[in-house]
């Protein structure tokens, strides 16, 4: 399992906050993990696993089988009536095959559609969806979909509905202005700070596609992104971005 007791931690502080929410898991260690038992080797290309026909097998079984399940069952045992979803599952989450560039990514999907109206019906039930890194093409095909786009897709769906607040939980405290000192977290950012620390170097690698789909969330009708640890959605701390 991810990290048992993050995962615990993660879960505790989720079951925590108030009003209605979604969450949206990854699962990529966990895949890996199980790829190598089963001898299928795990290639990544820019932060995006290579998901060919056995791929596929895997990730859908970790993803929305045993991740999935794993923190369902969590949020049950905490008192949240959580329902696990793949994008195929009532036609939640649609999306297209990546087309072939420079690389072929295989079975990846890039989402075109959220069916934001049933998802606003299952919460407004009481019902906590949990979302798997798993979409489909409409002709029965599973894609493989990054975690951080469904949870910004999904957002932006929701956003018609609900005041929304898009939390990205990852390994550091925020938006660093050193990468090497844990503390400097940048409390707030705005557009034209960040096309000014993209180029003077402060915001580099795969920290710009995260404030891309940031700013995007927001243009979108989107309340707010915070990007901040998984052991710290119940603060106020991490990097908060508004338009």
């Amino acid at each position: 399992m991810e990290e048992e007791a993050t995962l615990c931690k993660l879960l505790d502080d989720f079951a925590a906050i108030e009003g209605y929410k979604v969450l949206v898991h990854g699962g990529g260690r966990s895949a890996t993990k199980i790829a190598a038992l089963l001898g299928i080797e795990s290639k990544m290309v820019n932060g995006s696993r290579i998901t060919d026909a056995e791929t596929l097998k895997v990730v859908t079984m970790v993803y929305g089988g045993l991740v999935n399940k794993n923190i369902v069952a969590g949020l049950q045992a905490r008192g949240v009536n959580a329902l696990g979803l793949t994008g195929a599952d009532m036609d939640v989450i649609r999306s297209a095959k990546r087309p072939v560039k420079e690389v072929d990514y295989g079975f990846v999907g890039d989402v075109k559609q959220v069916n934001g109206a049933f998802l606003s019906e299952l919460i407004h039930k009481g019902v906590v969806p949990v979302m798997a890194p798993l979409t489909h093409d409409g002709e029965g095909h599973m894609l493989n979909t990054n975690a951080d786009t469904i949870a910004g897709e999904t957002a932006k769906a929701l956003s018609g509905q609900f005041d929304v607040t898009l939390v990205y939980c990852f390994e550091k405290k925020g938006v660093l202005r050193n990468e090497n000192d844990d503390d400097s977290v940048i409390s707030r950012i705005t557009p034209e700070e960040f096309k000014q620390y993209v180029a003077e170097g402060v915001i580099q690698g795969g920290m710009i596609p995260k404030l891309e789909n940031s700013f995007e969330a927001l243009n979108a009708g989107v309340t707010e992104v915070v990007i901040t640890l998984a052991s710290a959605i119940n603060s106020d701390g991490g990097t908060r971005i508004k338009k």
